[in-house]
């Protein structure tokens, strides 16, 4: 690193953006490498995001389930018809099939909220963390004071 900084000095040296006249000049021992400095705090920080992210997807996810929830419900109480002796008129088995689609939306819904229910529970177990960590700095300097 310091050859490849005393070779860029040359450069700029030799370009004129530099000026050349030095009294002693540098040496590959005078120079410090600088290095960016890698933001440690950003991994805590990625992880309450998601974490916000994984709990904001589980709040649609329920909505979405719960707004077709009850039409899904009847639909299924329907179904029940399908399997017994009754007639049945052509105008309800349409109303079946077409519920069908709802019913399957919901049963989608429903399967997608309750795995990201389970995936949001380290994300509230992360979120719980953070906010802890914050309540025992505020103890501690409430105290301290």
């Amino acid at each position: 690193a310091r050859e490849e900084a005393m070779d860029r000095l040359m450069e700029l040296m030799d370009k004129g953006e530099l000026p050349t006249e030095l009294k002693e000049g540098f040496g590959p021992k005078q120079f410090v490498e600088v290095k960016e400095l890698e933001d440690t705090a950003s991994e805590g920080e990625d992880a309450i995001t998601e974490a916000i992210q994984i709990l904001s997807n589980l709040a649609s996810l329920k909505l979405k389930m719960m707004e077709s929830r009850e039409e899904a419900l009847k639909i299924r109480a329907a179904i029940d018809i399908l399997f017994t002796d009754e007639p049945v008129s052509a105008e309800e088995i349409g109303r079946l099939k077409d519920g069908f689609k709802v019913l399957k939306n919901f049963a989608q819904a429903n399967v997608r909220y309750r795995e990201a229910r389970s995936k949001a529970e380290e994300a509230r177990a992360i979120l719980d963390d953070a906010l802890q960590s914050n309540e025992a700095e505020n103890k501690a300097q409430k105290s301290g004071k």
